[in-house]
């Protein structure tokens, strides 16, 4: 990776400097100074190295090697296949690739088992996966079945062509009919398992349409029943969208408040709908799944209660 030290950076610490201008944390940034794995200007420097302007600094970040990255018999529901790719409706619940924690019980594990052939751009612990979401987030993820399939789909995405809609329930009853929230994202400085709304952060962009509201659920505020698409994909970015516009995601247990809208229901965050071009053929594909049952019963009871 090669980092060009910007104006805001300028004069700081190496360590702080990296971590400040990436996703990763200072203790591995360190890590790697100690390691001799990061050079500035073509020379290894100390942790204390004050960078300055234009300084390029350049590091290897090592992917955790995951041994027995297995096939598993993983019930997965697959809504489309052919010979280049595969869609695919994710529980909440389930992790989409093994990581630290997650060695198994993956969409990455269930898909080996699955199906026969996946692209190897993103190595043995995610093939096939050209996009991800969130473990408590459920919905339509892509699937590349080879690498020209896959180089062809993370090109739709970046130029943001393909098509991503979600559902949510969030707290409080928004009053727009809708909207647009474009704030930047990253890592947040107070909390390293957070994403946040931070200066310098990475241009995120999301748009909303608020379908339904419920003003006495719970007697909390209300809920709002939002659909929401994506111009960019930013990590958490409907979460740590929602949350900026003082309405978390409900059940969102990192940006949410600590009641609960459904006992152990996890976030109501679903990917419902998906299209792209069909890397081989040209044709526009577009698939839309239903919300999950706790999903429904819980819009049903909302609607219940403000009738």
């Amino acid at each position: 990776m090669k980092i060009i030290i910007d104006d805001k950076n300028a004069g700081e610490r190496l360590d702080k400097a990296l971590s400040n201008m990436t996703e990763f944390s200072r203790s591995l940034i360190g890590k790697l100074i100690d390691e001799e794995a990061v050079s500035v200007n073509g020379t290894i420097k100390k942790a204390k190295y004050k960078v300055k302007l234009d300084d390029c600094v350049e590091f290897e970040v090592p992917e955790a090697e995951i041994l027995d990255v297995v096939p598993e018999n993983i019930p997965l529901e697959i809504i489309y296949e052919d010979e280049d790719v595969a869609v695919v409706n994710k529980p909440q619940g389930m992790v989409v690739h093994p990581s630290v924690g997650h060695s198994s019980g993956t969409l990455v594990n269930a898909l080996m088992y699955q199906i026969k052939d996946l692209s190897t751009i993103n190595g043995m612990i995610r093939p096939g996966i050209v996009h991800r979401i969130d473990k408590d987030t459920s919905g339509l993820l892509m699937v590349a079945k080879n690498d020209q399939a896959h180089e062809s789909l993370a090109a739709q995405l970046k130029a943001k062509t393909s098509k991503r809609r979600y559902l949510a329930i969030v707290h409080g009853v928004i009053e727009n009919d809708r909207g647009t929230i474009e704030a930047p994202i990253g890592r947040d400085p107070k909390n390293r398992q957070r994403q946040a709304v931070v200066a310098g952060g990475k241009p995120a962009v999301t748009h909303f349409e608020v379908l339904e509201r419920f003003p006495s659920g719970h007697g909390s505020g209300g809920y709002s029943l939002i659909a929401l698409q994506l111009e960019t994909g930013r990590t958490h970015q409907i979460r740590v969208h929602m949350a900026y516009i003082s309405h978390p995601v409900a059940g969102d247990p990192l940006y949410g408040p600590n009641r609960t809208l459904t006992p152990n229901a996890g976030q109501f965050l679903h990917a419902e709908t998906l299209g792209f071009i069909q890397p081989r053929t040209g044709e526009l594909l577009e698939f839309s799944v239903p919300v999950p049952p706790i999903f429904a019963e819980t819009l049903e009871r909302l609607r219940n209660q403000t009738d």
